[in-house]
């Protein structure tokens, strides 16, 4: 049964075709019973009546518009030449139906204008002597009537397509939206994941770059100092690989959830510990807090961190033997600013301006997407008096 639907759905010509052979059929069967019971209307004029008429059956769904003029010339030739009524002038019903449910406008409103004509023609044309005017009226209203329905419910089913399509074409469009936002989605994500990656690696391998060199140096002449630095090299490698198992345990489904296996974000309050690593690195850092402290949202807290780490990793990269940072936060009514400056040799502008070159200036780049992000604002550059500084302002808003 889904077969010969699918074989009609694909060869609606075909099928027509054959509805108006069926209907050619009955009309010369019809017309030879009435010749011979009558011997009205000759077979050479309903004959080509009757296959025009048929024909615009089996061609209204490929040439609608065409075949509602061809039924309105042989309406008017059976007027004219007088060959009443028969079987096939059901094809001026179908016509009507489906101009106003697949063809042009202009079309449609001339299909329901020569169906609702087509009645009064014919009775005035063919009345009918048995009954009197209020009976031909009477007869008249409820011939037109079929054709005002099937333009009604051409019509309709035109509507409902085009509501259909809309709907269609609706849903194509938000699932195109749907999928531009998950690539947005999967970009933002990935960039984050970027940074976080960056801002842990670079600065915990920076550190342990450092300490490994000073305890290569000193390893012969002052053994208790290359045993610190290998501490150092050791705690600060365990919490690399515990930041690192957080940012990777994140992005295993369901296992964000435990949360207990992870360390927590970096917040501001762990920034005094960020500056006694570096110290303990050989960086001489001077830290001093203004204002109230007071509770931030979680972004505000981790954008902090993260600049001053990435900072500290820039002086220790870039500032050169014997230089020094400090840094200051500083808590305003409305804002968090940070402040970190060294009095080094300063960085190659390459790292500030342009996105940095040969895959570094990062660091610079993922400040500015974490500081935009909370709606702050970030300048860096060299000192005027030599060095590097970082300033950056965060807004606060009342931590929930």
């Amino acid at each position: 049964m889904q077969r010969l639907y699918d074989f009609i759905r694909r060869h609606p010509t075909g099928v027509d075709s054959f509805w108006a052979l069926v209907l050619l059929g009955l009309t010369l069967v019809s017309a030879g019973a009435s010749q011979a019971n009558t011997g009205t209307d000759a077979p050479f004029l309903i004959i080509p009546v009757a296959v025009l008429l048929c024909l615009v059956i089996a061609l209204r769904r490929r040439v609608p518009e065409r075949m509602l003029v061809l039924a309105g010339v042989v309406g008017v030739a059976q007027l004219a030449l007088d060959v009443s009524t028969m079987p096939a002038d059901f094809a001026m019903l179908v016509i009507v139906y489906t101009v106003a449910a697949t063809g042009a406008r202009w079309a449609s409103r001339l299909a329901l204008s020569a169906g609702l004509c087509a009645a009064p023609l014919a009775q005035l044309r063919w009345p009918s002597g048995e009954t009197g005017v209020a009976g031909n009226v009477a007869l008249t209203v409820f011939q037109a009537v079929p054709f005002a329905l099937a333009w009604v419910l051409g019509d309709s089913i035109r509507t409902r397509r085009a509501y259909f399509a809309q709907l269609e074409e609706r849903a194509a469009r938000l699932e195109k939206e749907r999928e531009a936002q998950a690539k947005v989605a999967v970009a933002a994500e990935r960039a984050r994941i970027a940074r976080e990656l960056h801002d842990v690696v670079a600065h915990n391998v920076s550190v342990m770059v450092v300490q490994a060199d000073g305890a290569a140096y000193v390893l012969d002449a002052a053994p208790d100092q290359a045993k610190k630095a290998l501490e150092t090299i050791s705690s600060t490698g365990r919490q690399a690989l515990a930041e690192m198992r957080r940012l990777l345990g994140v992005l295993r489904t369901g296992e964000h959830q435990e949360a207990g296996e992870y360390v927590p974000q970096p917040d501001v309050q762990q920034i005094e510990d960020l500056v006694e690593q570096c110290r303990g690195s050989g960086l001489p850092v001077d830290f001093k807090v203004e204002g109230t402290p007071r509770p931030l949202p979680s972004g505000v807290e981790l954008t902090a961190y993260r600049i001053v780490q990435e900072a500290l990793t820039n002086t220790r990269k870039h500032a050169g033997p014997d230089a020094g940072a400090s840094v200051r936060l500083v808590y305003f009514d409305d804002g968090l600013g940070l402040l970190v400056e060294d009095d080094g040799k300063g960085a190659p502008h390459e790292l500030y301006e342009e996105g940095g070159f040969d895959g570094r200036g990062h660091g610079l780049i993922g400040m500015r997407e974490r500081v935009g992000m909370v709606g702050g604002t970030l300048d860096a550059g060299p000192r005027p008096g030599g060095g590097f500084r970082i300033s950056a302002l965060l807004p606060l808003k009342p931590a929930h």
